[in-house]
């Protein structure tokens, strides 16, 4: 069996569908089922059962799920220790970012780090934490950046910047005319949420739990985005971070009184060393979390002044 095999057996695993594999993976659907198919002829024995779109391990196949695994973390701890006897910041750093701060925090300034290190190979992937944390996990990545806290014994997170949040409604709403609400002000309104896997959805839930405030969601989704769309449409109203007020036109950001805040910072394998790369990385992380807290910190008082809430600030929104 080859390495690649294995990377795909695990991404299956991970996915729960070939379909999905492929798209984590970056290849085409039928090249990873023939690798998945050529696995199985080594070994003599279907690895997962086929349950229409989606799949399910056999026996064999829990079997080889955890060496799998394993051989994949060793060959990462492999590769790191080569990268850290190179000179200087070159060779390749895999990146994963959840989708509620890829847009808002890293890649507006992604193009700065690549400028400094020209010689180094980066690579990025968006998803949710949990499969940052499986990948990780098997060595299909380096270093991650997601909401805060993550608990795995596994996994060194280490925070990076705290920021509020807002709660966004659209301009005609009669909550949008106050200069502060409470969480529970927002009992029979109507909700927007992000998916079950989103840390920004935990951040909301756990803020409503702890104010006590009682919601009803309606509307669910994987974008953010959408969620913008529906509240300046009057759809509903949700709660989002302070970096994303800028993607906001057109909704009304009101501060909490409960001053709800999310964590953000950044992920590692504990058994991964830090290579040169990612800690050239981190230090950039780093750079960019100190400017962030100092406009969020910005945005909040000119959303105070703003009687309106209208945020007209031109550096938060054009």
């Amino acid at each position: 069996m080859e390495i690649h095999q294995l990377r795909y057996f695990c991404a299956v695993v991970r996915a729960g569908s070939f379909t999905r594999a492929a798209e984590q993976m970056g290849v085409a659907q039928p090249s990873l089922s023939q690798q998945i198919r050529a696995l199985e002829k080594q070994i003599g024995t279907p690895l997962f059962e086929r349950l229409g779109r989606s799949v399910r391990l056999t026996p064999y196949g829990e079997a080889l799920r955890q060496p799998a695994i394993e051989i994949l973390q060793q060959v990462a701890d492999a590769e790191s220790s080569l990268v850290n006897l190179q000179d200087g910041v070159r060779g390749r750093l895999r990146v994963g970012v959840v989708p509620t701060i890829m847009p808002y925090f890293v890649a507006p300034q992604i193009g700065e780090f690549l400028r400094r290190f020209p010689d180094l190979e980066l690579q990025l992937v968006e998803d949710v934490s949990p499969a940052l944390v499986d990948r990780l996990q098997v060595g299909d990545l380096d270093i991650a950046v997601t909401g805060l806290p993550l608990r795995n014994p596994d996994i060194v997170c280490c925070e990076l910047l705290r920021e509020p949040l807002y709660l966004a409604v659209s301009q005609d709403h009669p909550l949008a005319r106050k200069t502060a609400v409470d969480l529970q002000d927002l009992r029979d309104e109507r909700f927007l949420l992000l998916k079950e896997g989103h840390c920004l959805r935990h951040d909301v839930l756990v803020a409503c739990t702890r104010a006590r405030a009682e919601f009803h969601a309606v509307f669910e989704t994987d974008h953010l985005e959408s969620i913008f769309q529906l509240v300046k449409s009057s759809f509903g109203l949700t709660l989002v971070p302070a970096m994303a007020a800028l993607h906001a036109a057109g909704c009304a950001l009101v501060p909490l009184r409960e001053n709800s805040i999310r964590r953000i910072g950044y992920m590692r394998a504990r058994r991964h060393a830090a290579s040169r790369p990612m800690r050239e990385f981190i230090t950039w992380l780093r750079t960019l979390a100190s400017a962030q807290t100092a406009k969020s910190a910005k945005a909040r008082t000119d959303i105070c002044k703003c009687k309106c809430n209208c945020l007209p600030c031109t550096e938060l929104r054009p």
